[in-house]
């Protein structure tokens, strides 16, 4: 499988490291922003890749990939997969998957008629550890409550609290707590148990009116999910499903999910599955597999999967007031 790396920041940084460990998949290709280029040829030298380019559209049309890994600002997400999908390659695209619902859904009938793979990044659905908790969710019988909780002070924030918006932090790039940090622990709960019957979400807010903090709740037919996220704050990341014969609690953060006990009867039994120590390995390994295998029917799941998560995200962010430029393209 040949990837083309769309951008040049800290996460696509992070991808390459983890590629390192995924020989089925060979970079060909990188692409930055003009005044980027320096970042993009340096990670062409360190990474082996043989292009840059800093010109999107003639990778597209001229670069030896399969597929496109987008590692762009939030806001950027959507032009950038709609280009690469009517230019007939794959997509990769880093979550969160777009801004807004309407650009998923365009999005997502576009790979449909183009017959390309459009995937969503989210680590922890490709990890042992996850599949692992999926299955066993009837030992804890009745679910009746789901806590998430992923909060990391940002080394953005100082500066933010000085008065400077870094895209992170800013409507303008569909940025925020919620899409930035919560919507793992969104990802999460819709993985695992569809779209919720209600959603409600409360923020603390900034001098920009972006969401700097914030929890939301989700009503669920037999329980109750609550979510939070944090960038201006830390504490303990981590995730409990209360049933009412047990429990299950993921420690770590919710993008590594690093192991998991199951409490029945007193008893607890830990578990740590994951194989690769890089949070990113599973799912590149997932994608290469996936791609190979042809199968179909595994990407429309996972399309299907993000499609749910955008429309709750939306919900969640009008319910706390806050609006992002794309609500108004």
């Amino acid at each position: 499988m040949k990837l083309g790396i769309i951008g040049t920041g800290r996460i696509v940084g992070e991808a390459l490291e983890a590629l390192r460990l995924v020989p089925e998949i060979c970079c060909t290709a990188v692409f930055g922003r003009p005044h980027s280029r320096d970042k993009a040829e340096a990670l062409a030298k360190q990474y082996g890749i043989a292009a840059v380019y800093t010109d999107y559209a003639k990778l597209l049309l001229e670069a030896d990939v399969d597929f496109v890994y987008i590692g762009v600002v939030n806001s950027a997400h959507y032009g950038y997969a709609r280009q690469a999908l009517l230019a007939g390659k794959n997509v990769i695209l880093e979550k969160p998957f777009t801004s807004t619902e309407d650009e998923a859904l365009e999005l997502a009938e576009l790979a449909r008629q183009q017959h390309r793979y459009l995937m969503e990044a989210v680590t922890f659905f490709y990890m042992p550890n996850f599949k692992a908790v999926k299955e066993a969710l009837p030992k804890i019988g009745q679910l009746r409550f789901v806590q998430c909780n992923y909060s990391q002070y940002s080394s953005r924030y100082d500066d933010y609290k000085k008065g400077t918006a870094a895209p992170a932090f800013s409507p303008e790039f569909s940025g925020g707590a919620l899409y930035d940090i919560n919507i793992y622990n969104l990802n999460f709960v819709v993985g695992l148990f569809g779209a919720p019957k209600e959603v409600h979400y409360m923020a603390n807010k900034g001098f920009n009116d972006i969401d700097t903090s914030g929890t939301m709740v989700l009503r669920y037919e037999e329980f109750i999910a609550v979510c939070t996220g944090a960038k201006d704050s830390e504490s303990p990341g981590g995730i409990v499903l209360q049933g009412d014969k047990g429990y299950i609690r993921i420690n770590g953060a919710p993008n590594t999910m690093e192991s998991f006990e199951i409490c029945l009867d007193g008893r607890k039994e830990v578990e740590r599955l994951n194989c690769y120590e890089h949070r990113m390995v599973h799912e590149f390994k997932a994608f290469e597999e996936l791609y190979e295998a042809d199968d179909w029917q595994a990407n429309e799941k996972g399309l299907q999967c993000s499609l749910h998560v955008m429309k709750v995200a939306q919900a969640a962010r009008r319910s706390a007031g806050i609006v992002f430029a794309a609500d108004k393209r």
